[in-house]
């Protein structure tokens, strides 16, 4: 009996890190130290003491059960996206640049060239966001996972100097809301995706006119990553008063998170073109608009509260960075919450 007879493969474990190599090396910034393959990752600290005060952030996360799209369509180059995005936005979403990134993939069995082509889409996202990957684990659990499956996480690490830490806490009456698109449904909301549509090859391979593409293709577009939108906002000279990250919970659950006491989100709904992939979603499932927009970002990945007078330079500063940005609502006075109308 020796270890491989057991269900791991030291070996391609050994191949997994040589195939993984060089999309790695295209995140590392100047900050990172010492090669790959440390029992750590080393990032120097001393840029951060440019700043007044300092501050870091964190977030972790991972992909759901978004995953099960990928194991059914045999498309892995992209969920690594998903990953990062999921933590950096929340870094994004306290005004932080992220720093570095760590991931963790779980798999029943250790096929190199599928691991290396997730941490490829992982170095993407990595890239989007000018964060370094500078470690990870694959762990092989047989017996615990089939041999097909996988399960990916990670999380990140950002600082942000505390003078302009974005908490919320000066948001009024008469603060403009501005939404930024989203790319699709992100990674939220999968539980409920499966239980509408079949998840087998054939649902996912059906064609529809009003998607312009196959159901698999839209449901597994990656989630967007808003890094880049926001430090354009800033360099622009906007203060950034607010910021959700619409995840799970959605609109409902989300936006109140950036809102002091006796203030009120107001949504115009009618602002902007739900993506089609939401109405189909509501129509074919029989959802309730509420339970979508408490549930699903429904085209709107990140909100920002920014004073009125600001609003166009914001939308300015994010169309320029690549994104896609409008008016979404307004700030009133009244209980902590969120109205859509």
């Amino acid at each position: 009996m020796d270890y491989k007879k057991a269900g791991v493969d030291i070996e391609a474990g050994y191949k997994s890190v040589e195939l993984m190599k060089e999309y790695v090396k295209e995140t590392l910034r100047p900050e990172v130290l010492g090669g790959l393959g440390g029992f750590s990752g080393a990032f120097s600290l001393k840029k951060i003491k440019e700043m007044d005060d300092p501050v870091l952030l964190s977030g972790t996360d991972g992909c759901g059960t978004k995953v099960k799209l990928a194991f059914i369509m045999d498309k892995h180059d992209t969920i690594g996206i998903d990953a990062v995005a999921m933590c950096v936005n929340d870094i994004a979403c306290a005004g932080g640049e992220p720093l570095f990134f760590l991931d963790y993939i779980a798999c029943g069995k250790n096929y190199p060239e599928k691991i290396a082509t997730i941490v490829k889409g992982v170095a993407e996202g990595c890239k989007q966001s000018d964060a370094a990957l500078i470690g990870g684990e694959t762990a092989e659990h047989p017996d615990l996972m089939p041999v097909d499956e996988y399960d990916l996480a990670g999380f990140a690490v950002g600082v942000v100097d505390r003078k302009d830490l974005i908490t919320g806490e000066n948001i009024k009456p008469g603060d403009t809301l501005i939404g930024i698109a989203s790319s699709g449904v992100h990674s939220n909301g999968f539980s409920l995706v499966r239980k509408v549509f079949p998840m087998t090859k054939e649902s996912l391979d059906t064609y529809y006119d009003e998607l312009g593409k196959t159901l698999g293709e839209a449901l597994i577009t990656p989630t967007r990553i808003y890094v880049k939108a926001l430090k354009s906002v800033k360099n622009a000279g906007v203060t950034i008063k607010g910021c959700s990250h619409i995840t799970g919970g959605g609109f409902y659950e989300n936006i109140p998170r950036m809102l002091p006491d006796n203030v009120c989100a107001v949504v115009d709904k009618g602002s902007y073109e739900v993506p089609a992939i939401f109405k189909l979603l509501a129509k074919t499932g029989d959802i309730e608009e509420q339970m979508m927009y408490n549930t699903y970002n429904m085209g709107v990945g990140m909100v920002l509260a920014v004073d009125l007078a600001d609003a166009d330079k914001t939308i300015d500063a994010i169309n320029a960075a690549g994104d896609k940005a409008w008016k979404l609502g307004t700030v009133e006075a009244g209980e902590k919450g969120v109205k859509i109308q």
